[in-house]
């Protein structure tokens, strides 16, 4: 079973803080999902590690005839009930090692920022693909390769001036997991190079379509500037693929 650090009091109470500012999800990652994202209008989408529910909800209200959310925390999946509750919309506890019980198939599977919690990249990718329509869309974002790679999680911004101007990392090609502090000390992730996660999911089967570093617009930056540190580094990676 994966790691359950949303239900830590302190790290779900830092993350739904973070999540309620000024944040990079929704200045960054979320703009550039929502421009890959396929019209759901009466489709089926599975929603992995759904969190508080905010995307299965907006599905929903996009005209999708049935979502279902999934995430292993008890506290986030408390929070999407109580304030992300839909007719259209069932949330269910589950890790992401447990998908291979599902029976239904889907059009669309999402997912935001999950898989790099996903110890068994190809069993997951084998679940995915089983779980997809012919022709069904997989969307989905993780932390990039290069934020993913350094074993003791300290890759880190290099100044001049009080400029950033590049980005040390290392440990890039020894894939495994991960332990470093966010929020609280013993966090896990898995990292796994470029090659690796693209080969993984075409030897599931899987045709990709697009894969996005994304970078943020003119509005992002004048809402938090620091974001123009994503030119020098990327945070996220987005893939879209089809089945």
């Amino acid at each position: 079973m994966g790691q359950n650090i949303f239900d830590n009091n302190v790290f779900f109470s830092e993350y739904i803080k973070l999540r309620r500012g000024k944040n990079y999800n929704d200045l960054l990652e979320q703009p550039a999902m929502r421009k890959l994202l396929p019209d759901v209008r009466g489709k089926t989408v599975l929603d992995i590690g759904c969190g508080y529910g905010r995307e299965s909800y907006l599905f929903a209200q996009s005209g999708a005839k049935q979502v279902i959310g999934v995430d292993i925390s008890r506290k986030m999946l408390e929070l999407a009930r109580r304030e992300y509750s839909h007719p259209d919309v069932e949330y269910l506890q589950m890790d992401m090692e447990e998908l291979g019980g599902l029976t239904q198939e889907f059009d669309l599977i999402y997912s935001s920022l999950a898989f790099h919690y996903a110890a068994d990249f190809q069993r997951l990718a084998g679940n995915l693909y089983r779980l997809l329509r012919a022709g069904g869309r997989l969307l989905y974002s993780q932390e990039h390769p290069i934020v993913t790679a350094t074993v003791d999680c300290r890759g880190h911004y290099n100044t001049v001036d009080g400029q950033c101007v590049s980005y040390t990392f290392s440990d890039y090609a020894a894939g495994g997991r991960r332990v470093g502090a966010w929020f609280v000390d013993g966090v896990e992730n898995y990292h796994r190079t470029m090659g690796e996660i693209v080969t993984t999911l075409a030897q599931a089967g899987f045709v990709i379509e697009e894969l996005v570093e994304p970078l943020p617009g003119k509005w992002a930056l004048e809402e938090l500037p620091e974001l123009a540190k994503e030119f020098i580094k990327p945070t996220f990676l987005i893939i879209k693929a089809r089945k």
